[in-house]
């Protein structure tokens, strides 16, 4: 038995272990001993017979040599390094690898080298440097509508590579595998809890003013927080629960918004818009809507209707995923407009219809607001008025050409007032207003209204 010796640095050497290597002569005693020699002898005679008859027939490959300049010259010869897929030549030499002359001096049947650890390391960490590679996370990729699996990284053990290196070396190897060390991903496809997205189950498109920065920039920041969520089956989904709360603290900045029916600035407007745009989507997909609380006045961006406010904490829109597989929330908010797709299998519905009936209406009242800057006589319109509504809201589910079921819901919008700003200055030099655009929701052109998907 022969210890294979390396000149590993004393605080980090690995224990030695024994590696079993061509038998050596052993020195026999006594009679037994001699005829053992004899029959050594006999048999060395016979192999070199038998020898230069295999050698002929190409069956015997010679075995390694162990002097001092065949271990040299393998120092120069090349060597495949396998790092999991890839594969990378270089020579012993450059692997760390040096001539053991002491080693050289007794027949081992290996070749007389050994490991120079420091070299071998700086070697070794080049290579990690170059072929480690971090573990990648399965995600959705939701503009692709597809599901990136996880991949697991690796990274070369340098201390379990070191034996490797030295073993292959004195054996003459071809080619030697580093050992490796596996890294998972912290998201594995099993964990994002949803194995399909590749059908549109819904989606609603609802238009901004691109000019009004701070709006957007609210749409912006409550839309990423729904995006990539995944709604499993039977699970009810809160919007609020969801988004979390629209304080400044979160970064939510003073926009326009609808406070007790007029159109007023306020932390956090805009938030509405995104509501109402993942309620139209998640309609038309076929989720259950739970519960959803109708704007104090009808919204500009969306058919009389169709409207999902919130506020927080109280007012909520609420959804449940009615399917045996779960869907996933795709948000886009760019170029005037906020979009959200329902994602997941196939629908089991060929169409999902909305319908709206109007079946009362309610005159706005008109108030006057007194001045004293705007000149006696001038007025200009604070807010415009809107009519209220009641309403019937139906959803009907078509499969094969045929109604299979329809829902319905009443909807009430109260009459918006009207402002009048009537000024009481009696100064000649007083200024006029500046004329506002209205703005405002349209009245309904017909008692119905309908659309589909």
């Amino acid at each position: 038995m022969a210890v294979v010796r390396s000149s590993y640095p004393a605080s980090h050497a690995p224990p030695q272990r024994e590696v079993r290597l061509a038998p050596r002569a052993t020195p026999l005693y006594g009679a037994a001993g001699g005829f053992a020699m004899i029959a050594t002898g006999l048999f060395i005679a016979y192999g070199a017979v038998g020898g230069s008859r295999a050698a002929t027939a190409g069956a015997a490959a010679p075995r390694p040599q162990t002097d001092l300049g065949a271990a040299t010259a393998m120092l120069s010869k090349t060597v495949d390094v396998r790092i999991g897929e890839a594969t990378v030549s270089k020579t012993w030499a450059e692997l760390g690898v040096e001539v053991d002359a002491e080693e050289a001096k007794r027949p081992t049947g290996a070749f007389a080298l050994r490991l120079n650890a420091e070299r071998a390391l700086a070697a070794l960490r080049e290579l990690k440097g170059r072929h480690d590679r971090s573990a990648t996370n399965a995600f959705l990729d939701l503009e692709s509508r597809a599901i990136v699996e996880d991949r697991a990284g690796q990274g070369v053990d340098l201390w379990g590579s070191l034996p490797r290196l030295e073993a292959a070396a004195r054996a003459g190897a071809a080619a030697v595998e580093l050992a490796l060390v596996q890294v998972p991903a912290t998201t594995t496809k099993a964990s994002l809890g949803i194995d399909d997205i590749s059908h549109v189950l819904g989606t609603f498109t609802t238009k901004f003013s691109v000019a009004d920065r701070e709006r957007n920039f609210n749409l912006k920041l409550a839309a990423s927080k729904l995006n990539g969520f995944v709604m499993q089956p039977g699970v009810e989904f809160s919007f609020n629960g969801t988004v979390g709360e629209r304080s400044e603290k979160e970064g939510y900045k003073v926009a326009h918004v609808i406070t007790a029916g007029e159109m007023v600035d306020g932390l956090a407007g805009g938030t509405c818009q995104i509501s109402t745009t993942l309620f139209g989507a998640s309609f038309f997909a076929g989720l259950n809507i739970v519960k959803t609380t109708a704007h104090s006045r009808p919204s500009v961006y969306t058919p009389l209707g169709f409207d999902a406010t919130v506020v927080w904490p109280n007012t909520d829109l609420k959804l449940s995923n009615p399917y045996d597989f779960p869907v996933a929330i795709h948000y886009r908010v760019a170029g005037g407009e906020a979009t959200v797709e329902i994602l997941g299998r196939q629908r089991p519905w060929d169409k999902v219809v909305f319908e709206r009936k109007v079946e009362e209406s309610d005159p706005y009242p008109t108030e006057e607001r007194l001045d004293e800057a705007l000149p006696l006589g001038v007025t200009s319109l604070d807010q415009a008025g809107f009519d209220g509504y009641t309403l019937t809201r139906f959803r009907r589910f078509y499969k094969g050409g045929k109604q299979k079921k329809v829902e319905k819901w009443q909807v009430i919008y109260k009459p918006v007032t009207e402002y009048i700003r009537r000024g009481t200055n009696p100064d000649p030099n007083a200024k006029a207003p500046r004329v506002k655009e209205p703005h405002g929701p349209t009245a309904p052109k017909s008692d119905t209204y309908t659309m589909s998907q």
